[in-house]
């Protein structure tokens, strides 16, 4: 006689059981911290971005010191960040890419098949992860860059301090989100990487390249505004003003690339 086995995905109502081991946002968001910080190259790529940071904005006080001083405690803080832009940009390519040449994209994707979940919790996870370091790394340079400075940072002008402060720390995420775009559209290492640094440093310098050839090419030099790193620099400026443009020009290059990388993760497999 066979035995019949006993059902267990449907009451005797016919409904399906609700599984208890359903993914929730939340514990898609802990998996993918898992997988972001037990990851060699997340941990140099932070590395390298604090000792830049922390070692240019000390080199920059110091000169100034020798010179007499003059230079904004706040910019010399933030000047680092033409640098430190490409080790993020470069963290967030490869965050992603990472996944693809080991194949562990198959895994994600079969315990979360919505594709749109996927890429919001790459983007908070490595987002969240950067902007901690750069405000850590902020701190240790202000420290380390006061016994320089005959003036530190006069933090009663939130507008000489604060917020410029702030918006090098949504740069820095801006420009890590820039470059997880990229990996999720390209999904290869080695491009994703290469056009993250042509974006972020090669453009702006061609670009502005063309300010010398007259007024009938200065239009191309005028588009350098609207690159992220000449946004970033006029939204980090102390005292700065007029904040919408470059804000909108960081936001849609933080949120392009990463809805261009889910249209591309959408409409192909893994």
């Amino acid at each position: 006689m066979t035995a019949l086995a006993p059902a267990t995905r449907a009451d005797l109502g016919g409904t399906r059981a609700a599984s208890p081991h359903r993914l929730s946002f939340a514990r898609l968001l802990h998996s993918e911290w898992i997988k972001i910080t037990t990851l060699r190259s997340t941990w140099w790529s932070l590395g390298i971005t604090a000792l830049l940071s922390i070692g240019i904005s000390m080199m920059i006080a110091s000169a100034s010191a020798q010179f007499g001083g003059g230079f904004p405690a706040v910019s010399a803080i933030l000047s680092p960040t033409q640098f430190t832009m490409l080790v993020a940009g470069i963290l967030g390519a490869i965050v992603i890419t990472g996944e693809y040449s080991t194949g562990m994209i198959r895994s994600t994707l079969t315990a979360e098949p919505r594709r749109g979940a996927v890429v919001v919790a790459k983007a908070v996870v490595v987002g969240v992860l950067i902007a901690l370091t750069t405000v850590v790394t902020y701190a240790v340079a202000i420290a380390a860059t006061a016994p320089f400075l005959a003036e530190g940072i006069d933090w009663s002008e939130p507008a000489q301090s604060i917020v410029p402060l702030a918006l090098g720390v949504l740069s820095m995420v801006v420009f890590t989100l820039i470059g997880l775009g990229f990996g999720f559209i390209l999904r290869n290492g080695a491009g994703a990487i290469a056009v993250t640094v042509g974006v972020l440093f090669v453009l702006p310098i061609v670009f502005s390249l063309f300010g010398m050839f007259g007024e009938s090419w200065s239009w191309i030099a005028d588009l350098a505004e609207y690159l992220p790193m000449n946004a970033a620099a006029a939204v980090t400026a102390p005292g700065a003003e007029d904040l919408a443009v470059p804000l909108l020009t960081l936001a849609a290059w933080g949120i392009v690339p990463l809805i261009g990388g889910w249209a591309v993760l959408r409409g192909r497999d893994a």
